[in-house]
């Protein structure tokens, strides 16, 4: 019998990844981003019964760039989407996949027992790294 190794998000997680306050502008975000090939910002919780947030470099483009709004104008939160949907770091990457697509996600927060962001998936992640490592 031939099973297939599960690969886990956790091994196809990106962890490193730029995280926001909701109250700052989108022109001090950009300007603080640590990780210049990144794809989104994930949003800090603002106390701990709070949920994270997530804006979308496309986000920003449609919402702030398309329409000619100032970025220096425009606060993190005006943008964002939260409650984001989190996932589990020890989901296997098929389910995962499922998840995002029956949500029509392309990336989402990996989030630990102690409900932390410790990483970021995206369908391209679990595709190239998740197939690809385990052919």
């Amino acid at each position: 019998m031939n099973e297939k190794a599960i690969v886990r998000v956790r091994q196809v997680m990106k962890t490193h990844f730029d995280i926001v306050d909701g109250l700052s502008t989108i022109a001090e975000a950009l300007s603080t981003m640590r990780h210049k090939d990144t794809k989104c910002l994930i949003v800090k919780k603002r106390h701990e019964d709070d949920e994270y947030g997530i804006v979308m470099i496309s986000d920003i483009a449609h919402q702030v760039l398309a329409r000619d709004r100032a970025p220096e104008r425009v606060n993190i939160y005006e943008v964002m989407s939260k409650p984001v949907i989190t996932i589990n770091p020890e989901m296997d990457i098929r389910y995962a996949s499922r998840l995002f697509t029956h949500f029509g996600l392309s990336r989402a927060p990996v989030v630990d027992a102690s409900r932390n962001v410790i990483g970021i998936v995206s369908l391209t992640d679990m595709v190239f790294k998740g197939m690809m490592g385990a052919v």
